[in-house]
């Protein structure tokens, strides 16, 4: 029965520690493959992507006494010395810093009863038991040292709480002595029958002594479901009646040791994720990190770099957008540095303030606004249209007639370029007929790119995106 379970907690272990890799990868710089999630810390699943050491071997010895049942070695009055053995070899496997699990063999005796079995009877009514056991289970690992860690601890640990759980099956044969003196053997479980399935759980405190050792002190609890375990006989005779419970239950107290498999210096159940962090933290915070955020400058020192600055002779004082172009608030052309009116429009030779009239007001200048293209694309976009239905309102109360001329950056051959500006001018034109201009009063003429609002950018990649797509545009212009 020993040797029967022993090869099949071998046969189960020995895959699992053959093909097991470790989680915790770290990445090469390689890009990430488009099957996966897109992570960026991407990297082959191999042993040398491993950072912890995930498996460990753990044994150990102590003393089992059953605590729920007929024939106990603990309470009701029962005999003394009655102090079974145990022993247990687990292979343990780390999922995560706080999780794990292991394949467990246990072996033991328990002793209750009213003696011990290897002593005489002390009378006729006496009665004493010892049950030889074998088990197999698999146990689910809970580290909850780093699992309820404070966030503000930042010092290193070398005490852990372990709480276990988990399922299996045992065998076990009972033996009970009574008054005669005689040894019977009273019940034979063997091991993955109807009825051999047990449970157990418990608390461990581990210590760790190095990199390669831990000392741990369990007290589990074993539920075998089994009325016939602590050598009473059959679940109908009579010391089988003495009590109503149906599960001889026993505790288990052992003193074990660990082994820590793998050539790095820490293992995952001992890692701290919050420590990382406190230390890559404290490696950032002594770094000199000199970042240059503008490449170009500032040369108008108005606080937006030149990368993207559109107005690079802002006037020192004046305040400005977000694309660094002085502000004018009351749209007038003058800028509000020197407006002294900024809230009401007025022309530039009265600084910006309204001039008292007697009579109407003349309109002596109007400009008609551009709008602007995406790269390559010949569609009016949705922010344009206000921009163009206020040149349907100008158009229609002018009595000249425009040119709707359309350009381009001067990304691709001449010949595309031309081809898509008259595209974009003649959608601008249809854009307008649609909404109530006269024909009559509208042609529309492509220029291509020999038509540049910033003619410094030649080639485009000499220029910021805004003005290659300042380029990109169509406007109107009076016959």
């Amino acid at each position: 029965m020993k040797l029967s379970l022993a090869i099949v907690a071998l046969a189960l272990a020995i895959p699992s520690a053959t093909y097991a890799q470790d989680s915790t990868a770290v990445s090469k710089g390689e890009y990430p493959n488009t099957f996966s999630s897109g992570s960026a810390n991407v990297s082959p699943f191999t042993s040398q992507s491993k950072r912890f050491n995930d498996w460990s071997i753990s044994a150990g010895v102590g003393v089992p006494l059953l605590q729920s049942a007929d024939l106990t070695s603990i309470k009701n009055g029962n005999g003394k010395n009655l102090f079974g053995y145990s022993a247990y070899v687990s292979i343990d496997k780390a999922i995560t810093h706080a999780f794990g699990i292991n394949l467990q063999y246990d072996r033991g005796e328990t002793r209750q009863g009213w003696f011990n079995t290897k002593n005489a009877a002390p009378d006729a009514t006496a009665v004493g038991a010892r049950t030889q056991y074998d088990a197999i289970s698999i146990l689910g690992d809970i580290n909850f040292s780093n699992l309820l860690r404070r966030v503000d601890n930042h010092s290193p640990y070398r005490w852990a709480l372990h709480g276990y759980a988990g399922i299996g099956t045992i065998a076990y044969r009972a033996y009970q002595k009574d008054g005669s003196n005689r040894l019977t053997l009273m019940t034979e479980i063997k091991p993955f029958e109807l009825g051999s399935m047990f449970m157990q759980a418990g608390t461990g405190l581990k210590f760790k002594v190095n990199r390669r050792i831990d000392i741990e002190g369990r007290l589990m609890y074993v539920v075998t479901g089994d009325d016939e375990f602590d050598g009473g006989g059959d679940k109908y005779s009579a010391i089988n009646k003495r009590s109503e419970q149906v599960s001889d239950n026993f505790f288990n107290a052992t003193l074990g040791l660990s082994v820590k498999l793998g050539k790095h210096e820490s293992h995952l159940m001992w890692h701290d994720p919050l420590q990382e962090i406190y230390y890559k933290l404290d490696v950032l915070a002594n770094k000199n990190q000199d970042i240059e955020v503008c490449k170009k400058g500032d040369a108008d020192n108005d606080g937006v770099c030149d990368d993207w600055d559109r107005q690079l002779d802002t006037p020192a004082g004046a305040r400005v957008d977000g694309a660094g172009v002085a502000l004018d608030t009351d749209l007038d052309g003058v800028i509000d540095l020197y407006d002294k009116c900024v809230t009401v429009p007025g022309p530039v030779e009265n600084n910006g303030c309204p001039v008292a009239t007697t009579g109407p007001v003349v309109e002596t200048e109007t400009k008609l606004e551009g709008i602007e293209f995406d790269l390559n694309s010949d569609r009016i976009l949705p922010s344009n249209t206000p921009i163009l239905n206020n040149a349907v309102n100008y158009i229609n109360s002018s009595s000249g007639s425009y040119n709707v001329i359309g350009a381009t950056d001067t990304r691709g051959t001449d010949a595309y370029n031309q081809k898509l500006s008259e595209r974009r001018a003649n959608n601008v034109k249809n854009y307008l007929i649609k909404n109530g201009v006269q024909t009559g009063k509208l042609q529309a003429v492509g220029k291509g790119e020999k038509d540049l609002k910033y003619p410094e950018c030649e080639p485009a990649t000499k220029c910021p995106e805004w003005k290659n797509r300042a380029n990109r545009r169509v406007y109107f212009e009076a016959k």
